[in-house]
């Protein structure tokens, strides 16, 4: 038997040990250079790491920085000059100012700073023309309601001043806007007066029957506001005179002729007046308000109404004295009724025994 290195080599191989060999070497070396790129790049966040799943960053150490505070200040350092002059302002001790005004006396000096007080409101043309002079008015403050009830500029008109100092009493006191008051207060004095001095007297009281009040027309629910709600209407039934006379604005029994001197003078001063025949709301009483419509237009419905007659057309008239008790009436009724039975059964007889005829029409 013979030895020879290509007979070894064909019989004992070891090439495949060795390309094993060199494979695990390799594998090793790969896994070795992994693991140290995955530790680095602990070190930084990966830019595609979206949902955070890669390890955080391990974030540096942090040193307190300790921060040196001022030294206290020495007692016998000066004092500061806010200090020093709370020190002399207690113990009543101001120094001068360099103007020669001790700080003590100077005003405000010892007040805390205020907020600025509002400015007050302008005085309006009418309330600076509504004097006593003319009416008992004062100024009330401005009334913000709901559903834009109220009004500025607003008066509780209590007297009317007439021109001669006589004071026309408001009964109760009306809640109105100044414009209105004034319109008010020239109408009686200026229509009204003169009237009540050719019925010989004075006018002493107003009948208000309604002036301020938040709701709609005619109180309907839902209706539109009322000029009552914005304070620029006044409702009257009445006006009082001294000597005890009353003209009712929508009583029958006044005189036509002064009633109708009424509705002149308020259709030419307002622009609406409400009174009997413009609807049922206003049969008592007498609306009158200063409502802005467009061009001026203006609404006057008050119908004057002629005296109730005394004696009512619709009554039957008085029963005679010479006339029967209604009870002998009756029975005479009767008696006149049985008779005429009597006589139209022998009538009826004396047909039934006469021929009967038949009917022949006559020629035209």
């Amino acid at each position: 038997m013979g030895f020879s290195v290509p007979d070894f080599r064909r019989k004992w191989s070891c090439r495949g040990y060795m390309s094993a060999g060199a494979a695990m070497v390799t594998a090793a070396l790969g896994m070795s250079l992994v693991l140290a790129e995955r530790a680095e790049a602990r070190k930084y966040t990966s830019p595609l790491d979206i949902f955070g799943i890669a390890a955080p960053r391990p974030r540096p150490a942090v040193h307190s920085a300790r921060i040196p505070l001022p030294r206290p200040r020495p007692q016998e350092a000066p004092k500061a000059l806010h200090e020093k002059a709370l020190d002399e302002k207690a113990s009543g001790e101001a120094p001068p100012e360099p103007g020669g005004k001790p700080l003590a006396d100077k005003p405000g000096a010892d007040k805390p700073a205020e907020a600025a007080a509002p400015p007050e409101k302008p005085v309006s043309a009418c309330r600076l023309a509504l004097t006593e002079e003319i009416a008992i008015a004062p100024s009330i403050p401005d009334i913000r309601g709901p559903g834009a009830c109220g009004g500025e500029d607003l008066v509780r008109l209590e007297a009317i001043v007439l021109p001669d100092k006589r004071k026309v009493t408001v009964k109760p006191a009306a809640i109105l806007r100044c414009t209105m008051a004034s319109a008010i207060s020239d109408w009686l004095r200026n229509d009204m007066a003169p009237l009540a001095s050719s019925l010989g007297s004075t006018i002493g009281e107003l009948d208000n029957f309604d002036s301020f009040e938040c709701r709609g027309r005619n109180r309907v629910a839902g209706a539109l506001l009322s000029e009552h709600g914005k304070a620029n209407a006044l409702d009257v039934r009445a006006i009082k005179l001294a000597n005890g006379q009353s003209i009712g604005l929508t009583d029958r029994t006044m005189s036509r002729e002064v009633r109708e001197r009424v509705l002149h003078s308020v259709c030419s001063r307002f622009s609406t007046v409400l009174g009997p025949g413009s609807d049922w709301y206003h049969e008592d009483h007498i609306h009158l308000d200063l409502a802005q419509r467009r061009n001026d237009y203006r609404i006057c419905q008050w119908n004057v109404w002629d005296p109730l007659p005394q004696i009512a057309p619709l009554l039957p008239a008085e029963r005679p004295e010479e006339a029967p008790p209604r009870e002998v009436a009756a029975k005479s009724e009767t008696k006149d009724g049985a008779d005429d039975e009597a006589a139209e059964k022998p009538a009826a007889d004396a047909g039934k025994s006469q021929p009967h005829k038949p009917a022949t029409k006559k020629r035209r």
